[in-house]
């Protein structure tokens, strides 16, 4: 599940309908690391920040995912390159290379302008480009050059080719350390192309790890950094917590839907046996009738997604999706307890909700979470080396069936799967602990966001006592909000919070980007 989850959290950023104005947070930080990175004088910030507050209603030429909008909309444009990299970054017993893909738009380009950099997640990195459009709403009015580069073994950058995955040895170079690399490599090579002073990198979820830890280990290559939804602490997060902030998400709408939802998960047991697979597959319409033992686990994962994807808006990713999908879900569930036929009805209800609500499919597939742009395979190998999760259910904190985190199992798995024993410490040696960055010592310049709603911001920073990392707490706000366009339909703690008024007062953000700008920007 844990595998699941995590592979699906990063699409959240798909878009909606765009309003005539975009974020102020992201306005402010881009000032931010902008000023700080150009030494620009206090007096410059200002005028820049008058400027952007003037331009906020102002016609901006924009471009829009076509998949999204109307004919009549224009989609996003770029200029797709290749760039030679070292397979092996940190060693020299081969020089062997391979073709890093990379995305360039160079449209609204100035002279000295900022590159923004996206640094690629677990996927083909044109899924990202057409769903990162935050960084095309901004592009145009700070003459910035649009780059969306591939992480390594995702997409078309496989440093084997076909073959990238056939061998735990074409598989070695496979890390988050040697990503990086490439992304370091890429960020000083277009530096020089392009005689772009500064740099600026963006990214969501792992991307959003990527973006963090882009700036905390190459800092003369990156000036600055918006790491959205980046749970850079998961790993050292107590294991429930990510299910205890689903089940808050849900009770937050009604108590009674949590309740009744917890009665569901305690209730399947019981209900199949008393039913049989075959009579239970075909009361609730699954594909396949062994679909029903692994029903509940995918229970679980699709209310995980929904608390990942609750927004005021329609959209469309792994599954379409109305407005606010969780207040539906609980239209289902209006009774604490109820009888067994009463909760068949109701996850019947919840299954041809999440995945036939376009009323596409003819039978449901519990064996359905992957998008056919992430790099599903890889994550799973991620997970088993670098990227190592602890997932639990604790009675007394979540709605779900009471599990334990087994790390003994994990390692047997993966080493099953992939001859590969995972490190489940190594994240906090590589790049630090929560116990250890609370001050975040020698770093700078990077704004980490996270969605109340989200499940993952249980793993992400929070807070800190370094002024110039800024954290940022979206109250009504899912997973990566803030790098989706902006939308008439956004609530107003969204709103707020983009103002840098989220859960503290607007002055001690204020404050916080004043103390930044002060320390850096002379």
């Amino acid at each position: 599940l844990s595998f699941c989850l995590f592979e699906n959290c990063f699409l959240a950023v798909f878009d909606s309908s765009p309003s005539s104005c975009w974020s102020w947070v992201d306005r402010s930080l881009i000032v931010l690391f902008t000023a700080i990175s150009m030494r620009t004088s206090w007096l410059s910030v200002s005028a820049l920040g008058l400027l952007l507050v003037a331009s906020c209603g102002s016609n901006t030429l924009r471009y829009f995912p076509k998949s999204f909008l109307s004919a009549e909309d224009v989609p996003y444009v770029w200029e797709t390159k290749y760039f030679e990299q070292q397979i092996d970054h940190f060693g020299f017993a081969t020089n062997k290379t391979y073709q890093q893909r990379y995305l360039v738009n160079a449209e609204h380009y100035k002279k000295d302008g900022p590159i923004f950099f996206y640094t690629g997640n677990e996927g083909d990195i044109e899924l990202f480009a057409n769903n990162t459009g935050f960084m095309w709403e901004i592009a145009p009015e700070f003459g910035a050059l649009v780059i969306f580069a591939e992480h390594r073994y995702y997409g078309k950058s496989l440093p084997f080719g076909d073959s990238s995955y056939w061998t735990r040895e074409h598989l070695n170079f496979f890390t988050s350390e040697q990503a990086l690399a490439d992304f370091s490599v890429l960020g000083r090579f277009l530096k020089r192309e392009y005689s772009a002073k500064k740099l600026i990198a963006f990214g969501g979820s792992y991307g959003g790890m990527l973006t963090a830890w882009f700036r905390m280990k190459y800092p003369h290559v990156v000036d600055g950094g918006i790491a959205a939804s980046a749970p850079i602490f998961q790993g050292d997060t107590d294991c429930s917590a990510f299910s205890a902030v689903v089940t808050n998400d849900f009770n937050d709408v009604s108590s009674v839907c949590s309740a009744g939802i917890r009665h569901m998960f305690q209730r399947i047991p019981e209900i199949l046996k008393q039913m049989g697979n075959d009579s239970f597959a075909v009361r609730l319409k699954l594909c396949d009738v062994d679909m029903s033992k692994d029903f509940s686990d995918w229970l679980q994962g699709i209310l995980a997604y929904m608390a990942m994807v609750d927004y005021p808006y329609p959209a469309s990713f792994l599954e379409p999706l109305p407005a606010w999908p969780i207040k539906v879900a609980c239209t289902f569930f209006t009774k604490p307890s109820m009888t067994d036929t009463e909760l068949l009805e109701s996850m019947y209800k919840l299954s041809q909700f999440y995945q036939n609500y376009d009323d596409q499919v003819i039978c449901i597939n519990t064996t359905s979470f992957a998008f056919k742009g992430l790099g599903n395979s890889g994550w799973a190998y991620q997970s088993c080396t670098e990227m190592v999760f602890p997932s639990c259910n604790k009675p007394e904190t979540d709605f779900f069936p009471p599990t334990n985190w087994d790390l003994p199992g994990y390692i047997k798995s993966c080493e099953a799967q992939y001859h590969v024993r995972p490190r489940s410490d190594w994240l906090a040696t590589q790049y630090g602990s929560r116990e250890a960055m609370t001050s975040f010592s020698g770093h700078s310049n990077i704004a980490f966001s996270n969605g109340k709603l989200d499940p993952w911001s249980a793993g992400g920073v929070l807070k800190s006592d370094n002024p110039s990392i800024v954290p940022i707490l979206i109250e009504d706000g899912a997973h990566h909000f803030d790098l989706r366009h902006s939308n008439p339909a956004d609530p107003q703690s969204v709103i707020d919070a983009r103002k840098m008024h989220n859960t503290r007062s607007a002055r001690s953000d204020v404050a916080a980007i004043s103390a930044a700008l002060t320390r850096f920007g002379d």
